[in-house]
């Protein structure tokens, strides 16, 4: 297996660390792409009600109980339905969603407090300046957490891949 070295930056006692990367392509299992995740659902047409008009994102069924969601591209998430069975979600444990700007994330967090009646919103977080992106939480009808935030610069996802390991093991 040929390993690669990647600085990893200053730790927290302030010593720099290297760490060998593996090379992905002599990993065990040779996967060709992260195509999906999952979430839970009660109620697959309400669910798909908040994806769709309140988040943008696209949905389709393909199975009796369970849809696809997506926005952008082929990685896609699978909501199952649960019924009551729905287990929540914890604020660390959640979907992002970007928009454009930070005026499009208030404007986005306006709207949820606006409509949380209508498409069953359970908490709406303040917006703020963190991990590098400004954004706000908010957890759904089924206790799912997303994230709506407006990224630093074009690209900035595949920019953070391209920059490499930036902090501490």
């Amino acid at each position: 297996m040929t390993a690669k070295l990647a600085d990893q930056g200053e730790t927290g006692s302030g010593t720099s660390v290297r760490a060998e990367r593996p090379d992905p392509a002599a990993a065990v299992v040779k996967s060709t792409m992260l195509s999906h995740g999952t979430l839970e659902c009660r109620d697959l047409a309400e669910s798909r009600r908040f994806y769709e008009q309140f988040l943008g994102l696209e949905t389709v069924f393909h199975g009796t109980r369970t849809m696809m969601i997506r926005k952008g591209g082929y990685w896609s998430v699978v909501c199952v339905r649960r019924g009551d069975k729905v287990r929540p979600m914890g604020p660390l444990n959640h979907w992002g969603v970007d928009v454009a700007s930070r005026e499009e994330v208030d404007a986005a967090r306006e709207d949820a407090l606006k409509y949380a009646g209508e498409y069953g919103i359970r908490e709406v977080n303040q917006a703020r300046d963190q991990h590098g992106v400004y954004s706000f939480y908010l957890q759904d009808l089924d206790g799912n957490w997303w994230e709506i935030q407006s990224v630093p610069e074009a690209g900035y996802h595949d920019a953070l891949f391209e920059r490499g390991d930036q902090g501490a093991l």
